[in-house]
């Protein structure tokens, strides 16, 4: 991370340390275990970008409904204007059925493919980090664990990932994932946005 190789995802309930000079960003915990209610999770997210800088925070998510694009919708729009008064970018979590117009398009800065594993591999999500970045956005998927889910996320287009790979064996898994990495780099996708 201090390489700048990697980034740092947090959340409320990680309560890990941002190595020095890494980027990070900000989830907010309602995938698993670990959403606090909303007061907290803010409290949390405010001293969060206080303790490690706006600066260096690549985004934090809006809160969300895992897997539900039209209460992720209620859920996240009070949300996303708040979030930017901490001077850092806001993402939204697309969700299963998303692409029904159901992302408020100008409210935010990062999509997150977030939803079932189906639906954010899907065409639909394709469609969705297609228009995200037609309009100047970064796009962001969530749990990429895999060299294939690798080579999916960039062949639509992500500029950025995360997943749980490193926490299971990081001794290990560090030098395959840097080797994934490498060879993303070194081989395109040959097809541009195709996935």
């Amino acid at each position: 991370m201090q390489a700048g190789l990697l980034g740092c995802m947090t959340t409320p309930a990680q309560g890990n340390v941002i190595p020095p000079g890494a980027l990070y960003a900000c989830d907010n915990g309602k995938f698993g275990r670990g959403w606090p209610g909303t007061e907290r999770w803010f409290s949390w997210l405010r001293a969060t970008v206080d303790r490690y800088g706006p600066d260096r925070c690549l985004w934090a998510v809006a809160p969300d409904v895992p897997m539900d694009a039209a209460a992720t919708l209620a859920e996240s729009m009070p949300w996303l204007a708040r979030i930017r008064t901490l001077g850092v970018p806001v993402a939204f979590a697309a969700q299963d059925g998303s692409e029904h117009d159901l992302v408020p398009w100008g409210s935010f800065d990062v999509l997150f493919l977030a939803g079932s594993t189906v639906w954010k591999t899907s065409p639909a999500a394709h469609r969705l980090a297609v228009t995200a970045r037609e309009r100047g956005l970064a796009v962001h998927m969530g749990r990429v664990n895999s060299r294939r889910r690798l080579r999916l996320a960039q062949a639509f287009g992500c500029s950025s990932c995360d997943g749980t790979y490193l926490a299971f064996g990081p001794g290990t898994n560090l030098p395959r994932l840097l080797a994934w990495m490498y060879e993303l780099h070194a081989n395109p996708p040959l097809f541009g946005d195709t996935p």
